[in-house]
């Protein structure tokens, strides 16, 4: 499979993705935009969730420019970390509808610590088929930011448990971190 056949279908998968999470979002009973408020928690939360999708998708798409060739193992990496974005819209409307609440706080900031790892697997992934020396693996080297959202990820599961503020807190400040697309990779792309 070529790489522009896989970043079709993981486009695909994060349209539905996010095509479902919006669905969750229903219409209130009522035409007065007072009748709005009740959605307020689930609304913001729909927004952090699309704004983590849109990250993922700029930087996956991104990382597979530095691609050569897919090997199977490329090819179950991916499927892994799709599967953990997929259950994004789960998590997203368990937390929004629960106003917030520890548990679910615990199990989104647990989808996003898996999806996390799933693309660091990735990453290592595509650098044990390409080399060391290869675009990705100059590119990514350490990888200090991912490691670092990674520990944010747990840290924030943790917190749920005491000061859920200060674990949504968390997820947002990562998602602000990778707003802007990894310029490690836009750079390796530049110089080569």
């Amino acid at each position: 499979m070529g790489k522009v056949r896989l970043e079709a279908f993981s486009d695909a998968v994060l349209a539905i993705i996010i095509t479902i999470m919006v669905l969750e979002l229903r219409v209130p009973h009522g035409d007065s935009i007072a009748d709005l408020a009740p959605l307020l928690p689930k609304f913001l939360n729909y927004v952090l969730s699309f704004i983590y999708l849109g990250i993922y998708w700029n930087n996956h798409h991104h990382l597979l420019h530095t691609l050569h060739r897919v090997s199977g193992g490329i090819l179950w990496a991916n499927l892994h970390l799709l599967f953990w974005l997929s259950l994004l819209p789960f998590v997203t409307d368990w937390m929004g509808e629960n106003h917030f609440a520890a548990g679910p706080t615990a199990l989104y900031g647990g989808v996003l610590f898996m999806a996390a790892l799933a693309y660091s697997i990735l990453v290592w992934t595509m650098i044990a088929s390409e080399g060391r020396a290869s675009l990705v693996g100059r590119a990514v080297g350490r990888d200090l930011k991912g490691n670092l959202s990674l520990a944010a990820y747990a840290l924030g599961v943790g917190l749920s448990y005491w000061q859920t503020w200060l674990a949504q807190g968390l997820y947002i400040a990562v998602a602000l971190t990778w707003l802007i697309p990894d310029r490690r990779i836009e750079r390796a792309i530049s110089e080569e």
